[in-house]
């Protein structure tokens, strides 16, 4: 595959966030001055993938996203009266309709440690030392290759092996899933090592607001639960049932029902009122130990108290009065300092969950720099402004304009706790 052929693949799949301008001015933030170039990792083909490093105008990929979706917008819409036609074509051509690209840093979390060092001190089963681990095909155990986890995954852990509740509510691409698939598998690990022979039941639901973040979690999952192991030799079972499995694929589950069952909260309200499902399932999910809400400010309103009930209905039908509840969320509150914000989160939760969430649960993430933090000189700025992007990581790291760019768009010190927190940019 060639680099313009690798370029497009990764500008056609590109994704853009983007948010609204909240001062109407119309200004953009963009620095003319500077050539931003981000680098991207793009896994190219499927047998014998390869990886190819490109580099991406990222203004010039919302430039173009913006001109498609124009194109596409107005391919249907033909006003007949030419004084519409004249005010849309205006609007169009000062770009009214399109918000300033959304611009941020992926940020650099805190190591928690290695899953082997997790396992060195208690707070994960051995076993789990197994599954936690980079691995790229079925026959691929990720020897040598242990996960590292984040500080606020590790905190996580520690969370759920106390046995109470708790909200995860760090960004987008942190690493949120791995925060409680991790306490749930290795929960069932030490269930199973302590109760061979048990009779099979249901440990853990996880909910999830859209199918499509189900299908994506079972891709996960497969990866560290079945790579690397013989054919249904993984140590924790997991199904998907959220509607769109074959009649087989649903008989198959609740005939043996898996370990840990990935659904959406409709699905589970049917499963609870079903009566061949509430048979098999409910009654497989005995004594319940997790139930897990992904994307939690989607619940809200009618739909919130909705899904508040159906959280004390499923700790009622499952016998599950010590019930953990986990919730996820990159956006549950806003304003104001971080302990009142976790207050904010805390009290959302337990409404929600129907069991106390402390604020000391509401778990947030833990950022430090990529890059010098000493602010870079004017002169070195200047320079590196002219010089070409340092292909070797350690020069990137401590380049000046690197350091800008991170201060800049990236992090900033919070006034009140000295934490870094990330920057809203747009």
């Amino acid at each position: 595959m060639s680099d313009d052929q690798i370029e497009h693949l990764v500008t056609r799949s590109w994704r853009v966030n983007r948010e609204r301008e909240t001062n109407g001015d119309g200004v953009s933030r963009r620095p003319e001055c500077l050539s931003l170039h981000s680098p991207v990792r793009v896994l190219v083909g499927r047998a014998g993938a390869r990886l190819a490093s490109v580099r991406v105008d990222v203004f010039k990929v919302r430039d173009q996203l913006v001109a498609d979706y124009s194109a596409f917008t107005s391919s249907f819409v033909e006003p007949r009266d030419e004084r519409i036609r004249q005010l849309l074509e205006e609007r169009d051509g000062v770009g009214a309709q399109w918000p300033q690209p959304w611009i941020s840093l992926n940020p650099n979390f805190e190591s928690g440690g290695s899953v082997d060092e997790l396992v060195r001190e208690g707070l994960l089963h051995a076993d789990s030392a197994k599954v936690f681990r980079v691995k790229e095909s079925q026959n691929d155990a990720g020897l040598g290759r242990p996960i590292v986890f984040h500080r606020h995954q590790r905190e996580a852990i520690e969370a759920a092996a106390t046995g109470d509740s708790y909200v995860l509510t760090t960004g987008t691409g942190s690493g949120k899933s791995l925060a409680y698939i991790a306490p749930i598998v290795d929960r069932i690990i030490r269930d199973k090592a302590t109760s061979v022979g048990s009779e099979r039941r249901i440990k853990a639901i996880i909910v999830y607001p859209m199918n499509a973040l189900a299908n994506s979690q079972m891709l996960e999952l497969e990866k560290f639960l079945k790579f690397g192991y013989p054919t249904d030799g993984e140590p924790v079972s997991f199904a998907r049932y959220t509607g769109q499995e074959s009649p087989d694929a649903r008989s198959a589950i609740l005939a043996h029902p898996p370990d840990i069952v990935l659904t959406n909260y409709v699905m589970l309200d049917l499963v609870l009122t079903r009566p061949d499902e509430r048979q098999h399932l409910i009654r497989a999910a005995d004594g319940l130990d997790f139930l897990v809400l992904d994307e939690l400010h989607t619940y809200r309103g009618r739909q919130g108290s909705d899904v508040a009930m159906l959280v004390r209905r499923v700790r009622n039908a499952c016998n599950s009065p010590a019930l953990q509840v986990v919730g996820t969320s990159a956006t549950m509150a806003s304003g104001g300092t971080q302990a009142e914000r976790a207050e904010v989160v805390a009290g959302v939760a337990t409404r929600l969950f129907g069991t106390e969430v402390r604020p000391d649960r509401v778990i947030g993430e833990t950022l430090i720099r990529s890059t010098p933090s000493d602010p870079p000189d004017k002169t070195d700025l200047v320079r590196s402004i002219h010089q070409a992007v340092p292909d070797a990581t350690k020069d990137f790291v401590d380049d000046a304009l690197a350091a800008w760019i991170e201060s800049t768009f990236g992090i900033a010190v919070d006034e009140v706790t000295g934490q870094l927190v990330p920057i809203p940019f747009s």
